[in-house]
């Protein structure tokens, strides 16, 4: 078996390619170096190990000798990771979607040997066909260019380099304020009109959960009371729910539908999506009170601690869309088939009536219940979904609910059992310290809001994590990545960004004074890397990575949120929580940097909107006083959590040390006491402080 320098690397993605005959390199000087002195152009594939088409053109192309010989003569080949190194991804991304209209991976593109891009797309079959043309020809015809016309190639993608450091520039609004009211009620406008009134979402098929949209909307109502912008989120979760896209028995979501209507998923499973959907739901359940959103809930954190939770508490990073079909053709892999169902298989393992009723409920029909299947992946197959109500169901078979609801549940856990024992889909298991914050934040929440000790106890462990393996106190600098027992890449604006939105919700929900205090010095090494301190905003990488052809301002708020909207709402929470205007001002630099994608696209940055919210709503101090675990200070907690109340900061004084530590930032934490009752709430506006309260009933009324 071949074996090339990637069976070196610690990606799961890279990995993924240690065994094909093309000669790969992993992104470094090696490469460099050899196509400076060879005079060859690079072909960097980006791509990650849950990626399906990644899997389609590694099978047709890269396992391909012929293919690989045009590669190894001519071509410097350099795979990269796309969740490792995003800052590669998003140079490259942002050239082939401006040369071509579009992007996606796996991504190719062509680069000098001093890493401009000259050419690019993503999936390229191995021959022509379906109007694309064939990886091996294009190969080829580059090759003969470069051979024949490099010094124009290399002119025009100096040029091109220049077009893209223009296009990605983020300049400071020039006067006025960078944004009040009319410009988030022009962004609740612009969401309303590409709102899906009859199965939620925005925007037509495929369909993704973009949860940062919910942020904003859910923030814009919890400060304007209009009623449109709660139902469009509540209408969406609960068609969420109810599609094929939530894994019916196992819980969490797969990554988008390709549908309209949320019923077939494209299979892949992402922590990042657990970790924001979750969280809309956490939100929709403190705003409505329905037990719905709470179960949705729990169903993917369960499935977070059972499936993508590492023995020392780190968090994986994803599960494939394909996996094997029968356990006797390991290599014969097809898209969902972990989680696909016969009739026959549901009526062998259940059994009469429950199986009936369960098929009822969750649509499971004869033969398919997917009608569009083009490639046959579904036949005899069904997804599950919640085509009838527990309700519907218990009615149509004249049974009572309660019964019919246990033996619902009695038989989605036979059947779970009986998946646990296929071949489960390929996971990665490298844990990324960005979105080990995005979960970090979501079982901190989840634990408060819940009251469920197991998801409290989770965040805590996954942060002691991250500061053990992933963070150097010496430097103050985290790590992207760790993988069997390596940590390695100097962390991006997202890592520090999302690690540190996870320190201030583990802190208000937990109120270990360390989290706060690591939060604070994140932002403050977060300022030094990635500032742009004279036109504002942040930089995705550090200054000085000379393997880089630009540095991006990435505002873009996706499948992830950017690092710049998280960014400016730590700063803004924490220039609450310590009255620092070195906090206030760099907020104030980056929102000014981003004036007009706020006014002019809003649909780009829901997330930046959401912080402009936490401004607009006149942000309070909330400080509690007393003992953390005491009687009283739990009743008040409980009232707390289980409100929406977006725009606020929590401390809590228990200690000398933390009323030490909280007095710098607001002085009148000094006189501030528990009282006899063992706990005292006070609730403040710009640092002016409303009498205490002792009761719970009406500490819920000074915060709702």
């Amino acid at each position: 078996m071949h074996t090339n320098r990637l069976a070196e690397e610690k990606s799961p993605y890279l990995l993924q390619h240690a065994h094909n005959p093309v000669d790969w390199y992993a992104w470094g000087d090696e490469a460099f170096e050899k196509a400076r002195r060879e005079n060859k152009p690079i072909f960097l594939s980006i791509g990650y190990s849950t990626c399906h088409w990644c899997h389609v053109m590694e099978r047709e192309s890269f396992e391909n000798d012929a293919i690989a010989e045009l590669l190894n003569r001519d071509y410097v080949a350099i795979k990269v990771d796309r969740e490792e190194r995003p800052d590669i991804d998003r140079i490259y991304m942002t050239f082939v979607q401006s040369t071509t209209g579009s992007g996606g991976w796996p991504m190719s593109v062509w680069l000098t040997p001093e890493r401009q891009p000259f050419f690019g797309g993503t999936y390229f079959p191995p021959e022509n066909r379906w109007g694309h043309p064939g990886f091996g020809s294009i190969l080829t015809q580059v090759a003969n260019a470069w051979r024949d016309q490099r010094d124009k190639i290399e002119e025009s993608a100096r040029d091109v380099v220049e077009q893209l450091r223009k296009h990605v520039e983020v300049a400071p609004s020039r006067g006025g304020v960078a944004f009040d009211h009319a410009t988030l009620d022009s962004g609740f406008s612009v969401f309303r009109r590409t709102f899906d009134t009859r199965t939620g979402g925005f925007g037509g098929a495929p369909k993704f959960p973009r949860v940062s949209i919910h942020h904003f909307l859910l923030r814009y109502y919890a400060r304007t009371k209009n009623q449109e912008a709660l139902d469009m989120v509540l209408l969406t979760l609960r068609e969420m729910a109810r599609g094929g896209m939530n894994d019916q028995l196992g819980g969490g979501f797969h990554r988008y539908s390709v549908d309209d209507h949320w019923f077939v998923p494209h299979f892949e499973k992402m922590l990042y999506d657990q970790a924001q959907i979750v969280i809309s739901y956490l939100e929709a359940f403190q705003v409505t009170g329905d037990r719905q959103y709470a179960d949705t809930a729990r169903a993917i954190f369960d499935y977070v601690l059972r499936d993508m939770t590492d023995v020392e508490g780190g968090f994986y990073s994803a599960e494939d869309a394909d996996s094997v079909i029968t356990p006797d053709q390991p290599d014969l892999k097809g898209e969902g088939a972990f989680y696909i169902w016969s009739i026959d298989e549901i009526r062998a393992l259940v059994g009469a009536p429950a199986s009936e009723w369960f098929c009822y409920r969750y649509g499971v029909v004869e033969g398919t219940n997917v009608s569009n299947d083009p490639h046959g992946e579904f036949t005899g197959k069904n997804i599950l979904y919640q085509h009838h109500t527990v309700e519907q169901t218990a009615e149509h078979f004249g049974q009572p609910v309660g019964e019919v609801d246990a033996t619902l549940d009695h038989a989605s856990r036979i059947l779970l059992t009986a998946r646990a024992k296929r071949v489960r889909p390929h996971l990665d298991d490298k844990i990324l310290t960005s979105w080990n914050g995005l979960m970090i934040s979501a079982f901190a929440k989840g634990g408060a809001v819940l009251d469920e000790p197991r998801y409290a106890a989770a965040a805590r462990r996954a942060a002691e994590f991250v500061i053990a393996r992933l963070y150097d106190a010496g430097s103050g600098k985290l790590l992207r990545r760790y993988r069997a027992g390596d940590a390695a890449i100097p962390g991006f604006l997202d890592d520090y960004a999302y690690f540190t939105q996870g320190l201030l919700d583990l802190y208000e929900a937990q109120f270990d004074l360390r989290h706060l205090q690591l939060a604070i010095r994140l932002t403050e090494k977060a300022m030094e890397l990635f500032e742009d301190r004279e036109a504002g905003a942040f930089f995705s990488t550090a200054e000085g990575d000379l393997e880089l052809v630009l540095r991006v301002k990435e505002d873009y708020d996706g499948a992830e949120p950017s690092g710049n909207s998280v960014s400016v709402t730590n700063l803004v929470r924490l220039a609450q929580t310590t009255n620092r205007n070195d906090f206030r001002l760099s907020a104030s630099r980056a929102l000014s940097a981003f004036a007009s994608r706020l006014s002019v696209a809003p649909m780009a940055v829901p997330q930046m909107m959401a912080a402009c919210e936490f401004v607009a709503g006149q942000p309070r101090e909330i400080i509690l006083a007393g003992e953390r675990d005491s009687t009283a200070m739990k009743a008040m907690l409980r009232e707390l959590h289980r409100r929406f109340v977006p725009n606020r900061v929590v401390l809590l004084v228990d200690s000398l040390e933390a009323r030490e530590a909280l007095k710098a930032g607001i002085p009148s934490i000094e006189a501030m006491q528990a009282g006899e009752g063992g706990a005292a709430a006070y609730v403040c506006r710009d640092y002016t402080c409303q009498l205490p309260v002792f009761e719970p009933a009406k500490f819920a009324e000074l915060i709702q």
